[in-house]
């Protein structure tokens, strides 16, 4: 009897430990392994590589780019994908007016961009694109997006850089912004983020809402705290550590240049996921007989830490780094690169043709 009541108890309790997170019909979540739950970035294709977006609870950080704001892009879409699913937002800037960059941030690729870049091929190969099986499918799926206005039920957007976001997606939301530029510490903004974080309570019941705390420049010199290093890293932890209990994301931006490098060790140590954005150089013909389609990349964006909540085993990613690209000069593109071929001529690429052991017919020198 001990024994069976003993099993029972066992089972009961591992049953409850995989509903600890029922499914809600609120829109921009997805449930992962492990009881984690993910919010959106903004990317599709940053979402696929993080293995489902940002995870509620943690804390990332992306490192600047001195010679670019390729960091906006990320912070953007980011800002973008928390209006579209009416989640509450708090964004602190080093500028004078943070409500203004509100006026840049992208709109959500329309019903009728989709159309136009699935038919710009031959109109007599639209029937080879969908699958038979999927045919009978096609109007309902087609009828709910149409009901959908600007895909706002999707877990994550195509954002069209060019377009401005409506002021829809801007009015009655919750949306905080703080000018953290003549601060001379930072208790008003800890305070700030405190009281925004009791919004978004971890319980084990169903999640009723969810954050995302932007924060740009953290360590910009035109800040008065920016001088306090010590600051600044307490600051990190604390966040780190209230957002640990809540419903929220916060993303964090700093230019590493301007922090020693140890105090940027200390940093990177702190976030749960950690970016970095660098520019390309307009004409670095190393680079670009080194890699293909150089000339549509804007960027590179390094992956260096994950955050895996409720495991031990660590992520290992078939790419840490991706080149970044404006689709139609509109879309943000995240793609592996990919390396050129040694003989552009003869496309000749590396393992394919051209072999230590091969014997060449023409008699080619191939230098090493």
């Amino acid at each position: 009897m001990a024994t069976s009541a003993t099993s029972k108890s066992r089972t009961s309790s591992f049953s409850r430990n995989l509903t600890a997170v029922p499914l809600s019909n609120m829109p921009g979540l997805k449930y992962g392994p492990n009881g984690t739950v993910f919010i959106s970035s903004g990317i599709p294709d940053l979402d696929k590589i993080l293995g489902g977006g940002f995870a509620l609870g943690s804390l990332v950080m992306v490192m600047e780019d001195a010679e670019a704001p390729h960091h906006m892009l990320l912070l953007r879409n980011f800002m973008s994908q928390g209006l579209v699913h009416k989640q509450p937002l708090l964004y602190a800037s080093p500028s004078k007016d943070p409500k203004g960059f509100l006026g840049t941030l992208p709109s959500p690729r329309s019903c009728k961009v989709d159309k136009d870049k699935s038919h710009d091929d031959d109109p007599e190969q639209e029937g080879l694109r969908i699958a038979w099986q999927y045919k009978k499918y096609f109007g309902e799926h087609q009828q709910t997006v149409d009901n959908t206005r600007d895909g706002k039920h999707e877990y994550c957007n195509d954002f069209d850089l060019r377009k401005p976001l409506e002021r829809h997606f801007l009015s009655g939301q919750h949306i905080d912004c703080v000018s953290i530029l003549h601060n001379s510490d930072l208790v008003a903004l800890h305070d700030r983020c405190a009281t925004f974080f009791t919004q978004f309570p971890r319980n084990d019941g169903s999640i009723a809402s969810a954050g995302r705390i932007a924060i740009q420049s953290f360590c910009a010199p035109q800040c008065e705290y920016s001088n306090v290093e010590w600051h600044m890293l307490s600051f990190i932890r604390s966040l780190r550590s209230m957002i640990r209990s809540s419903n929220a994301v916060a993303v964090v931006t700093f230019p590493p240049s301007l922090l020693l490098p140890s105090v940027s060790k200390r940093w990177q140590h702190m976030a749960d996921t950690l970016l970095s954005v660098r520019a390309i150089p307009d004409e670095d013909k190393e680079l670009a007989n080194l890699l293909t389609g150089y000339q549509d990349m804007v960027g590179l964006l390094n992956v260096h830490k994950v955050a895996r909540f409720n495991t031990q085993v660590p992520v290992i990613l078939d790419a840490t780094t991706f080149s970044i690209k404006l689709q139609k000069r509109r879309f943000l593109v995240l793609e592996c690169l990919n390396q050129a071929p040694i003989d552009s001529a003869s496309g000749n690429s590396y393992g394919t043709s051209a072999s230590c052991s091969s014997s060449s017919k023409t008699g080619t020198h191939l230098d090493f």
